[in-house]
């Protein structure tokens, strides 16, 4: 894998993680009363979905257990249409997906870090 996709998955990671971090300890009913919950959710899925739609189809090919449409059109979909949020679907973007994907994507670059 190159160096730019691995920077990228990074940042997918890092961003997966901090929306975690934000969700801890909070229920779906705070992003009705906490706009800057909603926010910095939002946010980090945002950057996910921009740091993977830069990640080369090579990688994706590669790594075809990732959702990367998914992700792509998350980010596509909270970008374009920020009037219109589902908060239902981003809850369940943080309680669901991202634990999975948070473990897939560091496979992948433990896999990179070992080298071939």
């Amino acid at each position: 894998m190159g160096r730019d996709d691995l920077i990228r998955i990074r940042h997918m990671l890092d961003a997966a993680k901090e929306a975690l971090s934000f969700a801890k300890n909070k229920s779906r009913g705070d992003l009705d009363s906490d706009r800057m919950l909603v926010l910095s959710i939002v946010k980090s899925i945002e950057i996910m979905g921009e740091a993977a739609s830069k990640v080369t189809q090579e990688t994706r090919e590669t790594y075809m257990e990732l959702p990367w449409a998914n992700i792509i059109a998350m980010r596509n979909r909270l970008i374009h249409v920020y009037f219109d949020i589902d908060l239902d679907r981003v809850w369940d973007t943080v309680t669901d997906d991202l634990p999975p994907l948070i473990a897939s994507l560091e496979k992948i670059i433990l896999q990179d870090d070992k080298g071939p």
